[in-house]
């Protein structure tokens, strides 16, 4: 009888152990957010609120990761997100190139397309600029001096929608860039030291200095507030009408209720006071674009992409 008291003890405290993590909520662990970028620019910024307030609202740690890759796409940190379990704990804060081409070139890891949107949050103020001594203020001026100039133009990396835009634009525009290289930082110590005469990067990186250079053009859908008489890349050519943008990712088999809830912090923090001012001061866009709408950003961008990769061929 004792033995058989025993055996049922031990059974119930068994059934209550599994029931316990079985209605075990998320979060109950610290939870990650991969930005494969160095610290500093927006979307590591916006990134970095959210998972402070992810922290508060469900009182786990949540912690910034940064995992920079040289440019050379889609970035270590996507495979991090990409083969950890799908279980929330690990949510990527992507650009373009890695949910709508990193399946396509060549890395093991993304070669199914895993990433599926949480929404995105931040349309970037990204810009084509050069030095204020240039012998060029415009991108039509920067065509004509490049049929006879040799023109270094600096970019964060070959797979990026920007770099792909500025190359398209060169293609379309009948000239080529002397050379070009990717930077894991584009900002006003690139132009004053001659690494690059021209460069892709974000209005944020170059607002110290932006009395001292020209913005040729910006990759965005609208102007940018801060620089509004620099056209957008699809004023100059409508076939090359697209932003970058980022948002949060989770691989495509995280659980609808888990993404429920990483949705419902960022929402929040991205309209707030804090991160709207962020906009007012940047030329951003900081916005919430659900999952349906973000799927629908990706696949208009896919198109797009398809249109300037015929032009690079």
């Amino acid at each position: 009888m004792k033995s058989k008291m025993i055996l049922g003890s031990t059974l119930a405290l068994s059934l209550a152990a599994m029931s316990g993590a079985a209605l075990a909520e998320y979060p109950e662990k610290p939870v990650s957010f991969i930005v494969p970028w160095p610290p500093g620019d927006l979307e590591d910024v916006l990134t970095r609120m959210i998972a402070e307030d992810f922290q508060a609202a469900y009182g786990v740690s949540a912690a910034v990761v940064n995992k920079p890759g040289g440019g050379g796409g889609p970035f270590p940190g996507a495979i991090d997100v990409a083969t950890a379990p799908a279980d929330g704990y690990t949510i990527g804060s992507f650009v373009p190139a890695v949910p709508v081409i990193g399946h396509q070139i060549g890395i093991d890891e993304l070669a199914d397309e895993v990433f599926e949107p949480i929404g995105i949050f931040l349309t970037y103020p990204f810009v084509i600029a050069t030095s204020g001594d240039a012998p060029y203020s415009s991108m039509a001026e920067l065509a004509e001096h490049a049929k006879s100039n040799d023109v270094a133009l600096g970019h964060f990396g070959q797979v990026l929608t920007p770099t792909k835009v500025t190359l398209a634009y060169a293609a379309n525009a009948g000239f080529e860039w002397g050379s070009d290289a990717a930077f894991d930082a584009l900002d006003c110590n690139t132009l004053a030291s001659g690494d690059a005469d021209v460069i892709n990067t974000t209005l944020q990186l170059i607002l110290p200095c932006l009395d001292s250079v020209k913005v040729l053009a910006s990759i965005t859908g609208d102007r940018i507030s801060l620089t509004p008489d620099a056209p957008t890349i699809g004023e100059l050519d409508p076939s090359l009408d697209i932003a970058l943008w980022n948002g949060l990712f989770v691989h495509k088999d995280t659980p609808a209720d888990v993404r429920e809830k990483i949705a419902a912090v960022a929402m929040k923090t991205v309209m707030s006071d804090r991160a709207q001012a962020i906009a007012k001061e940047t030329g951003a866009q900081v916005y919430w674009a659900d999952a349906a709408a973000s799927a629908e950003i990706i696949a208009k961008d896919k198109a797009t992409g398809e249109v300037i990769s015929g032009i690079l061929e």
